[in-house]
């Protein structure tokens, strides 16, 4: 019999608890820059080296966290379910924890790519200077979808959160669209289940289970529904 398929859509409260900041904070800056300043093309446009240098610091930081348990979780369900992550982080801590199927919707923070190929990406895990060229001889930039990009990965996101048996968000308020409307492709048939320590726009909903709990430790109340067998 093969197995159910879990669709995890995941945002920054599951990383928060390795120790990674989220984007930005209550008045809306992140390290003191406004976010068009570092997380849009004009942005790049303006002042590449403040870009550049603002993700070099993320990257960083990046190697001084681990996974938690939370991401230790949904690695360890493929062991009983098919298991698909579709995450709005950058960082690679699903990969870290053993996630095997993974989609980054606003891409990752360890690649690169060419200001002229939005496509093409190399890894690319430590600092990115102004001067580090991409095999097209044009400027590397990170693999970041930056504020009005397209994403690319959309389209693949829904295709399979279409597929989902059991729908599971985690760490993430599902404000932020496109990513928000993915909920809106599962079947009505679908069991939902939102970990949020804040209240959430759908706990209304009948098949809607919120557990309001952080990432962590929601996902030990996921573990005594999904692992019960």
């Amino acid at each position: 019999m093969s197995k159910k398929h879990i669709v995890v859509l995941t945002g920054a409260g599951i990383s928060q608890e390795s120790g990674i900041k989220t984007f930005r904070d209550s008045n809306g800056l992140w390290e003191n820059h406004d976010i068009m300043e570092v997380a849009s093309p004009e942005g790049f446009r303006s002042n590449p080296e403040l870009v550049l240098n603002f993700y070099n610091l993320r990257r960083r930081q990046l190697q001084e966290v681990e996974p938690n348990a939370a991401h230790l979780f949904l690695a360890e369900l493929e062991k009983h379910y098919d298991v698909s992550v579709v995450t709005q982080n950058v960082d690679d801590l699903h990969e870290r924890a053993g996630s095997s199927h993974i989609i980054h919707l606003h891409g990752e923070l360890k690649k690169a790519r060419s200001v002229a190929d939005e496509y093409t990406t190399y890894d690319h895990p430590g600092d990115l200077n102004l001067g580090d060229l991409a095999p097209d001889g044009h400027q590397l930039r990170p693999h970041i979808v930056w504020f009005g990009e397209a994403v690319p990965e959309m389209s693949r996101a829904m295709e399979v959160t279409r597929k989902a048996d059991i729908l599971l968000i985690i760490g993430t308020s599902m404000q932020v669209y496109p990513a928000a409307g993915l909920i809106d492709f599962v079947d009505s048939n679908v069991p939902i289940y939102i970990v949020d320590p804040e209240k959430v726009p759908q706990s209304g909903n009948s098949r809607v289970t919120h557990i309001q709990e952080k990432a962590v430790k929601g996902c030990e109340k996921l573990r005594e529904i999904l692992l019960k067998e």
